[in-house]
């Protein structure tokens, strides 16, 4: 591939339709990754493209084996695109090179809580796909219940449902989710998550009985879903003990 036709992709990056998009990112990543002068074409056009030429930019600088930390924080950043296709092709990516990264996982983190809400929530659903089970983390998902967005407090329930570290306590505080939060949605996920967790308590037990019969159509089908939640893991538990 010549000069020029390596010129051409890259001001397709600045192109609005997603198809020319894709294939202009597809093409130049394993240019970038193989000559150099891509890669310093790319990184200075990075600090001086427009906002929306700088994430697809990041995206390939990202694919990079030692990624630069003007392309990370890009992405980052765009964790807020208002196009969610894009805020779930960064957030994939981000997960890939944080599983090798821990500062990347601190990053995250910190999105958690000082992000915008759409930043919050990729970062929340970028921490479950890493599939952690450290302290620290498990910390930021329990704090991010306390978020003021309720699409923010949903994803932080949601997560919490992947992790195998998640103590009696932790549960205690799902079910304050679940009996006092304001917004349907986030207790709707909360009885899910409790239900899949396993060894529901006395008070859980009772709320979601009693919600089972609720007036309200969603609420009863979520308690409904997670009493049959319960009875399939005693099912399973029973059967796994009778095989022994």
């Amino acid at each position: 591939m010549n000069d020029s036709e390596i010129a051409e992709l890259i001001a397709q990056l600045a192109h609005h339709d997603k198809p020319t998009l894709r294939a202009a990112v597809d093409a130049l990543i394993p240019l970038a990754t193989e000559f150099s002068v891509v890669r310093e074409t790319l990184i200075r056009r990075l600090l001086n493209a427009e906002r929306t030429e700088k994430w697809p930019i990041a995206y390939i600088l990202a694919h990079l084996p030692q990624p630069a930390q003007p392309a990370i924080q890009n992405l980052l950043d765009e964790l807020d695109h208002r196009d969610p296709d894009i805020r779930w092709a960064i957030a994939l990516l981000l997960v890939r090179i944080a599983k090798d990264d821990r500062r990347l996982v601190n990053l995250l983190s910190e999105l958690c809580s000082a992000g915008t809400a759409n930043q919050k929530r990729m970062a929340i659903y970028c921490l479950r796909n890493l599939m952690l089970i450290d302290s620290a983390s498990l910390v930021v998902l329990l704090a991010a219940l306390n978020d003021s967005d309720a699409s923010v407090r949903v994803a932080a329930v949601i997560a919490l449902k992947q992790r195998t570290d998640v103590d009696a306590k932790a549960k205690d505080r799902l079910l304050e989710v679940y009996l006092k939060d304001n917004d349907a949605r986030v207790r709707n996920a909360a009885v899910i998550t409790l239900a899949s967790l396993g060894a529901p308590s006395e008070g859980f037990l009772t709320a979601v009985k009693q919600n089972s019969a609720s007036n309200d159509a969603q609420t009863r089908k979520a308690a409904n879903a997670a009493l049959e939640l319960l009875k399939k893991r005693r099912s399973a538990s029973i059967g796994s003990q009778s095989s022994r």
